[in-house]
């Protein structure tokens, strides 16, 4: 792992943080079956070529869900990390509500291209659409974006760029440390994502100031705890 950006958010960290009761998912969502998954994947991915191509920024990175052929570094251009959608399920409840990052217009973003292993296309997407649409009223949030690559330009699918059928909210990073710092709900916490993000980014060799910068805020805020009890 490289070591010219240190890390301070740690497992120490993420352990004061207990996990909390609730839902994972918004009680009022119509939630997508095979049906609806077969038929997205079939409208995204048609006449793109293969192997199919995943922009990852996030959670992708460390953990995809699916069966990746290759992976490559990339940078979305145009399009910059932001902890910017309110949970109050999954990692957050109403009482410690949480964050879920998104890309925002603006900017370039550094990441992984994910590759879907050919011939795993019907079942790879599904579980990759169920995870990170979900529900009907999420199915918009997914587009294909241009990456630059070793390869040169070319596009890769991605998921909430400018977030469609969310509730986005716009707080100061400190202000994004502090919810995440506190976050948690059936899924886990705020720390514990965002910890697993610095890993999944530093293993890839890919440093952003952002993220490096916010988990250093939440393991401050940690530390002066109190961390609030499970709710």
């Amino acid at each position: 792992m490289p070591r010219c950006h240190p890390i301070a958010l740690t497992e120490a960290h993420v352990a004061r943080v207990a996990r909390a009761e609730g839902l994972l998912h918004d009680p009022c969502w119509r939630m997508l079956d095979d049906g609806d998954l077969d038929r997205l994947a079939e409208r995204l991915t048609q006449d793109r070529p293969r192997p199919l191509p995943i922009f990852a920024y996030g959670s992708l990175i460390w953990n995809p869900g699916f069966a990746v052929q290759a992976r490559r570094r990339a940078t979305a251009i145009g399009w910059h990390r932001a902890f910017s959608i309110h949970l109050d399920h999954f990692r957050g409840t109403p009482e410690r509500p949480g964050l879920m990052l998104a890309l925002a217009s603006g900017g370039e973003c550094d990441g992984i291209v994910l590759e879907i292993a050919e011939g795993t296309e019907t079942d790879s997407l599904r579980a990759l659409l169920r995870r990170e649409l979900v529900a009907h009223e999420l199915a918009s949030n997914a587009c294909w974006i241009e990456v630059e690559t070793a390869r040169g330009r070319e596009q890769a699918l991605t998921f909430y760029a400018d977030p469609i059928g969310a509730q986005l909210v716009a707080l100061t990073v400190q202000e994004q440390a502090e919810r995440l710092a506190h976050a948690a709900g059936p899924a886990g916490s705020g720390a514990e994502y965002l910890l697993r993000t610095v890993h999944g980014l530093a293993e890839a060799g890919i440093h952003d100031d952002y993220i490096w910068t916010l988990q250093r805020l939440v393991a401050e805020e940690i530390a002066r705890g109190p961390i609030l009890p499970p709710g």
